[in-house]
């Protein structure tokens, strides 16, 4: 797939999206990847952080980014401080909820270690639009999807099993369901009710998911590489990899994760 100088036509280019990244000290990445972000030539294109009040003054960047990026374009970029860390499931949920009062029409979501290109942006935009999904996810197995050579076998073996685990249970026919590089239909995130959804960590891409599924709406996916993060360290703790073993049961049995 061609990433670098590829872009969509009108009027698909000129959609509202909303791009949401969580961030937990990124100082090291936000300002490349808010360079990458906005040189995708999408002219309504909002970012929006959601910074864990991050020691590593992750939110005092975005704050001067902002200050920068909105000069010309108020609200083309926003930040949202929460002072108490959830977990990441929580800070996607409130970008999302900041983007659909913004009345944007998609809303992306990817992670803040560059892990995952920006430049795949304008691909999943296109894809959603052209397979009229409710979701589309950046996948890394399907053809053509790939991992970093950086990942060892142990973290391709655990990642392969939590795809496999998940399926079993709640029969969600994905190749990668745990895949947190996606884009969403403004109104399928209405149908969802972000309110209601239960996951704090990493499930909370399963429970997604899940939703979408049971409501009805397509699930497709698209070919990515994923990079190995640039910077920093994995926020993948103990209390997260037992919720993501719990939450498809929860799902599957109609009862709530904790």
């Amino acid at each position: 797939m061609k990433e670098n100088g590829w872009s969509l036509p009108s009027p698909w280019r000129d959609a509202h999206v909303a791009v949401v990244v969580p961030t937990y000290n990124e100082a090291g990445n936000l300002g490349e990847l808010t360079e990458r972000i906005f040189a995708l030539g999408l002219p309504n294109l909002r970012l929006v952080i959601v910074d864990d009040d991050s020691p590593d003054g992750t939110g005092a960047l975005a704050d001067d980014l902002a200050k920068r990026f909105n000069g010309d374009h108020p609200d083309r970029m926003v930040v949202l401080h929460r002072t108490v860390k959830e977990g990441i499931g929580r800070a996607h949920i409130a970008g999302m909820q900041e983007a659909l009062g913004r009345g944007d029409t998609y809303v992306v979501q990817m992670d803040g270690d560059l892990s995952h290109r920006p430049e795949y942006i304008p691909h999943l935009l296109g894809t959603i639009l052209a397979a009229e999904a409710g979701v589309v996810i950046g996948s890394r197995y399907v053809v053509g999807g790939s991992l970093s050579t950086d990942w060892g076998w142990h973290r391709r073996l655990l990642s392969r099993f939590a795809g496999l685990y998940v399926n079993t249970i709640l029969n969600l026919s994905i190749r990668d369901p745990t895949g947190g590089f996606k884009i969403w239909q403004r109104d399928v995130l209405l149908g969802i009710d972000l309110d209601a959804i239960r996951s704090d960590g990493y499930s909370f891409q399963v429970e997604m998911n899940h939703r979408c599924k049971r409501l009805g709406h397509s699930i497709v996916e698209m070919p990515i590489h994923f990079e190995e993060r640039n910077t920093g360290s994995s926020k993948i703790s103990f209390a997260v990899q037992l919720e993501s073993m719990i939450t498809p049961f929860a799902l599957r049995f109609g009862r709530p994760p904790h």
